[in-house]
């Protein structure tokens, strides 16, 4: 039997990846989950399993393709060397009424459903003046519906079954008004004929930019932003990193700045609960969350990545030190998951390594805040009556103006700067571990 395997989904929200590998070879035997195609997507690359074993027969895609979820991506001959214990093929992803595939819904649907095919989203939403009573919805259009700050309530699903991903997504349209252009599209306006002046040449972004540029679109039009400036003293903090850099490596980690702006700022997020929270502008609520995970961008060939270290506040310094290195260096080996970038409260960016004097951070919307930090340079400063060389590092802080207030975020920034100035606390626990 000829078995059609397509791309299952991958995660959440993401429903495209460009192949950067082909693992596999019409004719050659695979078993049941074993990679056959590796992808690039959301940041992260992925190795795609085949559901099922038995013989290759055809490869539907190439190198340097974009491939969309519930696309074709090869076909397997199930009779051909296939064994007991295969798994079960990926379902088919359901088509909507504009042609695409919605992946998503496939995962949620639990029962048959008969969608109005000549009505919009919009005309359905019209159209029903309240909600059923008792509303039922897949967890992925809850989840989706608390991020894009709209009540579950007023979503009325396009046929007999529970609420899904697309009746969500419906209900957002009618709201904003059909045919309304995204944040990205707004930015598009028409180039020149550059070729008139000089010669030009083009290449296609990455999978991985082409998610960056429209991250940080959707991050720049959601978020009114503010960005607070300071800076730290670190002379005191440059000697205690010459003296437990050392410890620090004999369990696998490094002591640098970011590791130590990791620990300080979960202590500033818990003295400021504002900063990890998250507005729920649908329903003018803000969302304070429980948990610490902060983000840490890293540069790498690949574009800038921002992997999650998680339950900041509950680890001593020697771990966040060996974690943060251990996550820095999967993102450089191009080894992250989506998993691996997912769920972060705050983020952190350290352009010290590479110079500057200051910058202005992007809010990595949902988050409400985000923390810099330049390259520390050696100037004069007076202690007292007495002018000293003295190490400062630039820091500045991006944040949601709806929710913070300047007072606010002048006085989160000072915490940090407090802290660091004060290193001693750090030391004890760190010659402690």
């Amino acid at each position: 039997m000829i078995q059609e395997i397509k791309l299952p989904e991958i995660s959440e929200n993401v429903d495209s990846g460009v192949v950067i590998d082909i693992l596999v070879k019409v004719g050659d035997i695979v078993k049941a989950e074993q990679p056959v195609v590796e992808l690039e997507t959301e940041k992260a690359t992925f190795e795609v399993p085949c559901p099922v074993g038995g013989r290759i027969v055809e490869i539907s895609v190439n190198e340097n393709d974009e491939v969309r979820v519930g696309q074709a991506v090869l076909k397997v001959d199930t009779e051909a060397g296939a064994g007991p214990g295969q798994a079960p093929p990926f379902p088919p992803a359901p088509r909507r009424a504009d042609g695409r595939t919605d992946p998503t819904e496939a995962q949620e649907q639990s029962s048959p459903r008969t969608p109005k095919e000549t009505e919009t989203p919009e005309q359905r939403q019209a159209t029903s003046a309240e909600s059923p009573p008792g509303v039922s919805a897949s967890p992925a259009a809850r989840r989706l519906a608390r991020e894009m700050g709209i009540d579950i309530s007023k979503v009325v699903p396009a046929g007999s079954g529970r609420i899904s991903t697309t009746d969500v997504k419906g209900y957002v349209g009618a709201i904003v008004g059909a045919g309304e252009p995204s944040a990205g599209d707004r930015t598009a306006g028409v180039l020149p004929d550059f070729s008139k002046w000089g010669p030009v040449r083009r290449e296609p972004m990455t999978a991985t930019r082409r998610r960056i540029a429209r991250a940080l679109s959707d991050a720049w039009s959601h978020v009114p932003h503010v960005t607070q400036y300071d800076q730290a003293d670190i002379t005191e903090l440059e000697q205690f990193r010459a003296q437990c850099a050392e410890h620090i490596e004999q369990a696998g980690g490094r002591l640098t700045i970011t590791a130590i702006l990791l620990k300080v700022t979960a202590a500033a997020l818990q003295a400021f609960p504002k900063f990890n929270a998250s507005l729920d502008a649908g329903t003018n609520e803000i969302i304070f969350k429980e948990y610490c995970h902060v983000g840490v961008a890293v540069d790498t060939d690949r574009g800038l990545l921002v992997p999650v270290v998680r339950d900041v506040d509950k680890k001593p310094l020697r771990r966040l030190c060996v974690e943060l290195n251990d996550v820095a260096q999967k993102a450089r080996d191009g080894k992250l998951t989506a998993e691996d970038m997912l769920g972060g409260n705050f983020t952190i960016s350290n352009l010290g390594g590479l110079g500057g004097t200051g910058f202005s951070p992007i809010v990595y919307w949902p988050q409400v805040a985000i923390l810099g930090a330049a390259r520390a340079s050696e100037q004069p400063r007076y202690l007292g009556q007495s002018l000293h060389r003295r190490t400062l590092l630039p820091l500045s802080l991006s944040y949601d103006h709806r929710l913070i207030d300047g007072g606010e975020g002048v006085r989160f920034l000072r915490f940090i700067v407090d802290k660091l100035e004060r290193p001693y606390l750090l030391a004890a626990e760190a010659l402690s571990e």
